[in-house]
């Protein structure tokens, strides 16, 4: 009897659907709360290839929903301490960890070689960052968001609108677990539903995830949900760049208060004076803040009464 005799009696899979979970390349971003349930069960399932990227290090302070890492490895790569204790559980399956922040940069290369990718970053720049590169390029997304005792996950792309057109609209702030807390199972339901959705998409099961919405409020002992497949794409939205995507002439607008402007040619600009900002009509503008939230929003404001090119970017490293 072999380690996938319980999931290949199911006539779901089969022999057939085994082969096609070792041949499948999956691209993992984030090893955090979501990812590890996530890398967990796609490991133990026997998903071929998983490259994983994260730039972050084992905090003591993250293991209550991070609980595939040991005291020990506080202070390790993420990616590295988990490619290592992930290989001890299967080596089936093949993992590459790649130790950096996924950008407009970098993201294409890594996207490109996968069947399909899982959003386990939970910050608005990655999460918009793939969602458009999937849709353009077809390829699923199974992205997930967990906070305090609530969280959701969404399967988009590919045949299926993009994440965009479920949240046309973002809130004007962003709590974060370090602000707003958040509990280790309410997160692990999140990345064990990811992890689900991946593997469904995978075996081509019927019906498909994508195009589903799955929510969770373990506060009042509610799920819901709901299908988005005719959701419409936003007519003007707004990418994110790299850093290495700056371009000589690009007007470079810092919406951060607390900090001092991010490069030479860049100038402070307060959201609430982007109103007032009138650029000249053949330059882009590119917004600037920590998570890009503050510039996804701001341009939005600058698009109100401004017609030309914005780009946003997250000054998160």
């Amino acid at each position: 009897m072999t380690r996938y005799a319980r999931q290949m009696i199911l006539p779901q899979i089969g022999a057939a659907g085994q082969s096609r979970l070792a041949r499948a390349h999956v691209l993992v971003v984030g090893a955090g709360g979501l990812g590890v349930p996530v890398m967990q069960y796609l490991v133990g399932a026997g998903v071929g290839q998983i490259t994983l990227v994260d730039p972050d290090e084992v905090a003591e302070h993250n293991l209550h929903r991070q609980p595939l890492y040991r005291m020990d490895q506080i202070g390790q790569p993420k990616a590295i301490a988990a490619a290592n204790l992930l290989a001890a559980l299967n080596p089936d399956t093949r993992i590459t960890p790649v130790i950096a922040w996924l950008d407009p940069a970098n993201a294409p290369d890594w996207l490109a070689a996968a069947d399909i990718v899982l959003d386990c970053a939970d910050t608005f720049a990655v999460s918009l960052t793939l969602s458009d590169l999937c849709h353009r390029r077809g390829t699923p997304l199974i992205t997930a968001s967990a906070l305090a005792l609530s969280g959701y996950v969404a399967a988009c792309c590919g045949p299926a609108p993009s994440l965009r057109a479920i949240f046309p609209d973002l809130p004007e702030r962003g709590a974060t677990c370090a602000t707003a807390g958040v509990m280790g199972p309410v997160v692990g339901t999140m990345g064990g539903l990811q992890a689900q959705m991946a593997l469904s998409v995978l075996l081509g099961l019927s019906p498909s995830p994508l195009g589903q919405l799955i929510s969770l409020d373990a506060g009042h002992w509610r799920m819901g949900g709901f299908r988005f497949d005719d959701a419409p794409e936003p007519l003007h939205p707004l990418p994110f760049v790299a850093r290495s995507q700056i371009r000589a002439g690009d007007q470079l607008i810092d919406l951060r208060t607390e900090a001092p402007p991010f490069c030479a040619t860049a100038r402070h600009v307060p959201p609430l004076d982007i109103t007032n900002l009138t650029p000249l009509d053949d330059v882009r503008v590119v917004l600037a803040c920590t998570t890009g939230l503050r510039a996804h929003n701001a341009g939005q404001t600058l698009q109100t009464h401004w017609q030309g090119d914005i780009a946003l970017l997250a000054l998160n490293d």
